[in-house]
């Protein structure tokens, strides 16, 4: 062990058994009885002006607060909303490109109906039927008929006609069906335009 230089006692620095410190005053019961509890603090009566200016802060607080929360619900809302019409959009986009696969198909099921060689019952009409009713079912519209009026956001001219007595530009001919999946525009019809006679 090690030699320590403890300081004795002298005279009036003694330590008595009832003067242990603050510690052992802290812990006595008498300085207890005159300490302030949690429930005196709580139960202290508070002047109008504190009060009121509390409640005012606690208001502010709750105004704050109920702003914040509806301004999260909103960005909440329109998030949700633009996801969904993404979503969507990206759903209609696929369908387009897988589509667009089978417009050359359709268009050479037209010729052959055209020229005479889906007749009723043959293979070749069974197969073209099946392929048109997938089309179909996927939401594909064909567009562009004799007698539509021209309208150059949907139609491609491809050949200006000038017919005497013709009032308005109208489809004369179709050279190619246009195609819509839903409201995405596929192809555009190309058509010979009739146009008035001058």
């Amino acid at each position: 062990m090690t030699d320590k230089d403890f300081e004795e006692p002298q005279g009036d620095d003694e330590v008595l058994p009832g003067d242990e410190g603050s510690e052992a005053q802290a812990s006595d019961p008498e300085s207890q009885e005159e300490a302030l509890t949690v429930e005196d603090i709580l139960g202290a009566e508070q002047s109008a002006d504190a009060a009121a200016s509390e409640d005012a802060v606690i208001a502010d607080l709750e105004s704050a607060l109920l702003t914040d929360l509806k301004r999260l619900q909103a960005e909440y809302a329109n998030y949700r909303r633009r996801t969904e019409e993404q979503r969507e959009r990206e759903i209609e986009r696929a369908k387009g490109e897988a589509v667009k696969g089978l417009l050359p198909v359709l268009d050479d099921l037209d010729r052959a109906e055209k020229h005479g060689d889906l007749t009723e019952g043959s293979p070749f009409a069974a197969i073209g039927e099946k392929v048109r009713t997938v089309a179909e079912r996927l939401g594909v519209t064909a567009f562009g008929a004799v007698g539509e009026v021209f309208d150059p956001q949907h139609h491609e001219a491809i050949f200006q006609q000038p017919v005497p007595g013709q009032e308005e530009t109208t489809v004369l001919e179709v050279v190619e069906v246009g195609y819509r999946l839903g409201s995405v525009e596929l192809r555009p019809a190309k058509v010979v335009v009739a146009v008035p006679a001058e």
